[in-house]
């Protein structure tokens, strides 16, 4: 997933403004030696190839096919990974993150492995492993196997731990001689949100009037605490039979995944300043909390009471330091207002109005009408505010930032020196957090190519590699920002002041 989704999930209008980085001098030499620089995909996003070789839809196959764009080709990353590594050798990336197809590789969920989904995950981590790029592979990105929504509701039932621990087992099992770094869950806060409570992720459960769609069924009240527990519960059971099994082993790390806003007051007010906080608590609370202190934030269980459940005192050990690495996709910093009832709510709330906060991008009044993420007002320091965080307040993890990218529109150039500018800053940005004493061990470009976006489908652009959609065989064809890049990676290219006179030699493609 990329920005895109909390773009349309959280925001109602954005504010065109682009941030120009300055001039400071910096580059791959900088960063640790062990400091690992990738980019990334997700299965569904990328692969294509959804009714090849055995593997059954998804939720987001059926998500998708009520609108009118979906991931059936996307890229096509199914039939061309040879083709796609290649150009990731030539960028000179360290390591590539990725996302497997639980359809793809268990067609009914559980049981039988299918032995051409499993061929295909082998032969690209092979591919990878060959080429000198370390595998990051994350367990799952979004995409549940329908037959399991169907059976007993997915992640609303505990059902789903036994599940998603034996299909991840299927994976150490058959990858974790090659794999060493695993992440089991993609974003589980905004994962539970946008499916179960505004209902704008797969399967699209939600209720007025948390619901932002007019969904057929769901509860938003109570659902999104409920998947969140499962979600919880089934990492930290994931967690404890990879350390039990498999990590003395093949000596691999493994973590979890979490959406990270870097959020500031709207005013320096009291009520601004808490509800600052407070939405910290919920938005990043929700899932780091009860891995580090083995609970929900005080101020969420207070405000949902028990509509978010309990965790037994087995449990909470279970979760609390389950986890060897964080990691953080980031985007953007997001501007927090008070919005505490004057009265008492009525009915029983839900998770925004358990939250009481307005979110923007902007101190400015936002004006109507559609903008895209390349809109969006950037500063690159706020990912430096979530790192010092981390550090702080959760007693300095190792990070990985998992996503963190630029998204342009569907006509976009492949002169895209916007996102140059983008990528450079948030560079130097964790750069600054290094130096200040934050254990960042990585960062990976959201995304390596232009994929389908979740949300957005064709038409926004995240890609260090251009893809044209248009063309039956797929193009390939690497971007301005693909070059830097590159020769960043290679240790040859500084900070840049001037994007309109940078002379980056050609990456070699073919």
């Amino acid at each position: 997933m990329s920005c895109s989704s909390l773009i349309y999930l959280l925001l109602t209008s954005l504010l065109v403004k682009l941030v120009v980085v300055g001039s400071s001098n910096f580059s791959r030499n900088d960063f640790p030696s062990d400091f690992v620089f990738g980019a990334g995909t997700s299965s569904y996003q990328v692969e294509g190839a959804v009714a090849e070789d055995g593997r059954t839809p998804s939720i987001w196959d059926i998500y998708t096919h009520k609108d009118k764009t979906n991931g059936d080709i996307a890229c096509d990353g199914y039939h061309k990974y040879k083709e796609d590594v290649k150009i990731m050798k030539d960028i000179g990336l360290e390591a590539y993150r990725f996302s497997i197809s639980w359809s793809r590789l268990l067609p009914y969920g559980r049981g039988i492995v299918n032995p051409k989904g499993l061929r295909y995950y082998n032969d690209l981590i092979d591919e990878l492993v060959k080429n000198g790029i370390e595998p990051h592979f994350t367990i799952y990105h979004l995409d549940l196997p329908q037959i399991l929504e169907e059976e007993y509701e997915g992640w609303l039932s505990p059902k789903i731990i036994g599940d998603f621990t034996a299909y991840a087992e299927v994976c150490f099992r058959e990858f974790g001689d090659r794999v060493s770094h695993w992440t089991t869950l993609n974003e589980a806060n905004i994962m539970a949100y946008a499916s179960y409570g505004s209902g704008e992720f797969a399967p699209r459960r939600c209720s007025q009037p948390g619901g932002v769609y007019n969904c057929t069924a769901g509860n938003s009240s109570v659902e999104p605490y409920i998947a969140m527990h499962n979600l919880l519960l089934a990492h930290a059971s994931v967690v404890a039979l990879y350390r039990e099994k498999y990590q003395a082993k093949q000596k691999g790390l493994i973590g979890i995944n979490v959406y990270a806003f870097w959020c500031i007051p709207l005013t320096n007010s009291s009520a601004d300043v808490a509800a600052t906080q407070r939405a910290t608590d919920f938005y990043t609370g929700w899932v780091v909390n009860p891995l580090v202190f083995g609970d929900y934030p005080k101020i969420m269980k207070k405000n949902a009471g028990s509509r978010i459940p309990s965790f037994t005192k087995r449990q909470s050990e279970l979760l609390k330091g389950s986890f060897d690495f964080m990691g953080l996709n980031h985007y953007f910093e997001a501007y927090i207002q008070d919005n505490s009832p004057n009265s008492p709510k009525s009915g029983p709330g839900d998770f925004v109005s358990d939250m009481n906060v307005k979110l923007s991008v902007t101190k400015e009044e936002m004006p109507p009408g559609p903008f895209l993420p390349s809109s969006i007002p950037y500063n690159p320091s706020s990912l430096q505010n979530v790192l010092k965080y981390f550090r702080d307040y959760y007693g300095n993890p190792p990070i990985y930032i998992h996503e963190n990218g630029f998204g342009a529109p569907y006509n976009e150039t492949l002169n895209d020196t916007g996102r140059i500018h983008y990528i450079n800053g948030y560079l130097e940005s964790v750069l600054a957090a290094i130096r200040s004493g934050s254990n960042t061990k990585g960062y990976f470009l959201w995304s390596f190519l232009d994929v389908f976006e979740l949300l957005s489908g064709y038409d926004m652009r995240y890609g260090l590699v251009h893809v044209d959609f248009e063309d039956k065989d797929l193009k390939r064809e690497p971007k301005l920002s693909a070059q830097w890049y590159s020769n960043f990676l290679k240790k040859s290219a500084e900070v840049i002041k001037n994007s309109e006179n940078m002379n980056i030699k050609k990456i070699s493609h073919s």
